[in-house]
């Protein structure tokens, strides 16, 4: 591929991501606690399929099914000695798919391999060493690069140092291009307590693709995030990738509540405020997808709704309050 973000992002003002790929697998049948990197072996037809529903909603970059696909991760499912198999897997059939899709529609699309974090706390406060981090990052950085990647996608990050420990892998081993998003959902801060603007401060000096804010909380904090950083880094193309809401107990089973209006109305609220690569994250689908494009296209107004975030009730709180009660009965 000879089209990098920058490029797509200059041509069109903007570049739509893609959404969720953890639960669009469950839906298609993956079970809790199994690797979802290991249906890039065994099930590669179904990880084809998401990738294909975003592509034909419109989306212009694909994150690869690689988000755990680390050996720290990997080793909680066994699987620690094929992280090089799964994530050069993740990369073809990611660029499989954003091949069709351009030969079918003649436009340029981008595979993002992503890596996520090692689930480790680095020492002191853990005891994962500097080394070892760099080491897991840097052996699927290879791999990622080995299976055809256009870019590396450092994603749903907390801490900072992590986070720099990962882009020295990736630059030690390939000369991908490097984007970075760190997840806000802790008052307006990742878990370890970085903010938007620390984020842009301290990520700015990396000379990165990209960076912003993937997941979260609730779609008010990643956007609050994303515009601090807009701000703070005017000069770097920003992401914005909000779960679609926040999840939610409908009946007995769990649901994310943020509708495809929801997420098409922040991206059109954050791409007005300079933020330029826009997708979606957790519990989003095609259809969100869709909306978004069709929004930040001109082709449909854009929605009138906002997600007023509640500052004195945390995320366990709401799920804890929505959850289905059982009835007792009475003898």
């Amino acid at each position: 591929m000879t089209v990098t973000l920058n490029d797509l992002v200059k041509s069109k003002g903007y570049l739509v991501a893609d959404g969720a790929m953890g639960t669009q697998l469950f839906a298609a049948g993956l079970s809790a606690g199994w690797s979802p990197e290991e249906w890039n072996l065994s099930h590669p037809d179904e990880i084809r399929a998401v990738h294909r529903g975003y592509l034909r909603a419109g989306a212009d970059l694909i994150v690869t099914n690689s988000f755990g696909g680390n050996c720290f991760r990997q080793s909680l499912h066994g699987f620690e000695r094929q992280v090089r198999e799964l994530n050069i897997a993740a990369a073809q059939i990611g660029q499989v798919e954003a091949d069709a899709e351009t030969q079918r529609s003649g436009r340029p699309v981008l595979v993002a391999g992503s890596m996520g974090p090692t689930g480790e706390l680095l020492a002191p406060l853990g005891d994962m060493s500097i080394e070892a981090c760099e080491a897991a990052f840097a052996e699927q950085a290879a791999a990622l690069d080995a299976g055809g990647v256009d870019l590396l996608w450092i994603e749903t990050m907390s801490a900072l140092d992590e986070v720099e420990a990962a882009v020295r892998a990736a630059r030690r081993v390939c000369d991908l291009p490097v984007a970075v998003t760190m997840s806000f959902d802790t008052t307006g801060c990742t878990m370890m307590g970085v903010s938007g603007n620390e984020l842009a401060d301290r990520l700015g000096p990396l000379e990165l693709a990209a960076i912003g804010a993937n997941c979260g909380n609730n779609v008010p904090d990643t956007e609050a995030a994303v515009l601090a950083i807009a701000e703070v880094a005017p000069g770097t193309p920003v992401i914005s990738k909000p779960n679609a809401g926040v999840p939610v107990w409908h009946g007995h089973s769990l649901v994310y509540d943020g509708t495809p209006d929801l997420l098409a109305a922040h991206s059109h609220r954050v791409h007005a405020a300079g933020v330029s690569v826009i997708g979606s994250c957790c519990g989003s689908t095609p259809e969100h997808t869709a909306k978004i494009v069709a929004v930040l296209a001109g082709e449909e107004p854009t929605p009138d709704v906002t997600a007023a975030p509640n500052p004195r009730e945390t995320l366990d709180e709401r799920l804890v309050r929505r959850r289905p009660r059982r009835r007792r009965h009475r003898h």
